[in-house]
């Protein structure tokens, strides 16, 4: 495989989005993402990151098969436009059941502020409920990180709790807890119509 990402197979396309998998191509734009202190604010609290670190852990884990219809749990997103970068979406099957899964995404700084995450959500929400069948998506994050429960909510999410988690290194605002959000297919049918 390999060669250029135009033969990659696209998984998505919404107005301004390309999403496809991801490819050994990637590593680059992997370790700027997770190597911005502000990208990382609410997930390690902006550590910087190794190449060694992306190039065992965290692209293997971006581009592991899943056995579901997707065959994968995490994208590349890419600016239709400009063919950039625009970060990754994340909708993984979890363990409670086949039709429940975790939505979520991580963008680069440069493009903050742009609709693109919320774009992306909308776009694997109905994903999930037209062409997968499931019937729950679900999201975490750190009950400060606002930007992100912004986004939830203006993909249709709803507030279902807020839960405390052992964090091996606490990180600032970790003693406000998780919050979880979710959206059945029954509530986002309606809307949809």
């Amino acid at each position: 495989m390999g060669g250029h990402h135009g033969r990659v197979e696209t998984f998505l396309v919404t107005e301004r989005l390309r999403l496809r998998p991801f490819t050994e191509a990637d590593a680059g734009h992997v370790h700027a993402l997770d190597d911005d202190p502000a990208v990382m604010r609410f997930i390690n609290g902006g550590r910087p990151c190794s190449w060694d670190t992306v190039r065992r852990e965290t692209l293997p884990r971006l581009m592991r098969p899943y056995a579901w219809p997707p065959g994968r749990a995490y994208w590349a997103a890419e600016e239709r436009d400009a063919g950039r970068f625009a970060g990754w979406f994340e909708l993984r099957p979890l363990d409670t059941g086949p039709d429940v899964a975790e939505l979520g995404y991580r963008l680069p700084t440069r493009v903050w502020g742009q609709g693109y995450a919320t774009e992306g959500a909308r776009a694997l929400i109905r994903e999930a409920f037209t062409e997968l069948g499931l019937r729950r998506v679900m999201a975490q994050t750190m009950a400060v990180n606002t930007g992100s429960r912004r986004v939830m909510e203006k993909s249709g999410l709803t507030y279902v709790r807020t839960f405390f988690q052992n964090w091996p290194e606490s990180i600032d605002g970790s003693e406000h807890g998780e919050v979880e959000y979710a959206l059945t297919r029954d509530e986002w049918l309606p809307r949809a119509l």
